[in-house]
């Protein structure tokens, strides 16, 4: 069917609401902190433009480079996530007694606000919490391992909590993908004696590729924009081990109300989050014949 100009003009009548949301809370927020990151802008005395003096500022900072390091190591939980969120879809896909129970149970987390997630982490955690009861009962450590109190496995644990948050959502969206994958493909791939590793490999992850380049570009902004539960968990501590880009972001601007650092960490941020979902594009882009 042709489109004419009226069917346009109705398109844009139904986007307009939404567009005119995003242009007041996010693309006009995010545009006039991009400039004001070169700024040395203060809520008492005129701004004036400085050019890249907040971004060497925040790049000569000991605490900003170290946050930037561990932004970009939660980048290794990607892989996890992803491979963990299909072998999850795949498992719940099947037609069991009792399947949508283990569907929701998966998906919990990703409703539950991060405070109660704090809270109950919080407790697994302590050094007299869950975790360390088992583990002691099972003699697999000789004393308490203090997870969010030791300075190299704290990061590891609030990596952890982010993973398990996330895994249902991304499980949700391939259960989506699988879903939508013709049957009569894997009938076809059976009566050609193809097992069901070989349909796995040649039929199932070729259809979910376009999910796999969404789920990854999501997965990975979500790392890089790590906070809420650095913030719920550790504050950054202990000895700044925890402390992520966006964090030092928080607390130059609302701790300390130097703004300018903070929206030039943030735009850094916003940078490397552009420059990894471009490799994601390029990378896990679908092919098509």
């Amino acid at each position: 069917m042709k489109l004419t100009h009226r069917h346009t003009l109705q398109a844009w009548l139904f986007l307009a609401p939404a567009l005119l949301l995003l242009a007041a809370f996010s693309f006009w927020p995010v545009g006039y902190g991009s400039v004001l990151a070169f700024t040395d802008y203060s809520l008492i005395r005129e701004t004036r433009f400085v050019g890249l003096d907040n971004f060497r500022y925040i790049f000569n900072n000991e605490m900003f480079v170290s946050g930037l390091k561990n932004s970009l190591m939660f980048l290794l939980m990607v892989p996890f996530v992803q491979v963990g969120a299909i072998v999850l879809a795949v498992l719940v896909n099947n037609r069991l007694p009792g399947i949508r129970l283990f569907r929701a149970a998966f998906y919990v987390p990703v409703v539950t606000t991060v405070s109660v997630v704090g809270i109950m982490w919080g407790f697994m955690f302590h050094e007299q919490g869950a975790l360390n009861y088992v583990m002691l009962t099972l003699k697999l450590v000789n004393a308490p391992v203090g997870w969010l109190t030791n300075d190299s496995l704290a990061l590891f644990a609030v990596m952890f909590v982010t993973l398990w948050r996330g895994l249902g959502w991304y499980m949700v969206m391939y259960l989506a993908a699988l879903q939508s994958i013709p049957s009569d493909m894997q009938e076809a791939a059976m009566l050609d004696g193809a097992n069901r590793w070989q349909r796995f490999w040649k039929i199932t992850v070729p259809m979910l590729r376009p999910t796999i380049m969404l789920c990854s570009i999501l997965s990975v902004l979500a790392a890089l924009k790590a906070y809420q539960e650095v913030d719920v968990l550790t504050q950054g501590g202990p000895m700044n081990s925890t402390f992520t880009a966006l964090y030092y972001a928080y607390d130059q601007g609302l701790k300390h109300l130097k703004l300018p650092r903070a929206l030039a960490a943030s735009f850094v941020v916003s940078l490397f989050c552009i420059a990894i979902a471009l490799l994601c594009l390029r990378y896990l882009k679908p092919k098509h014949r």
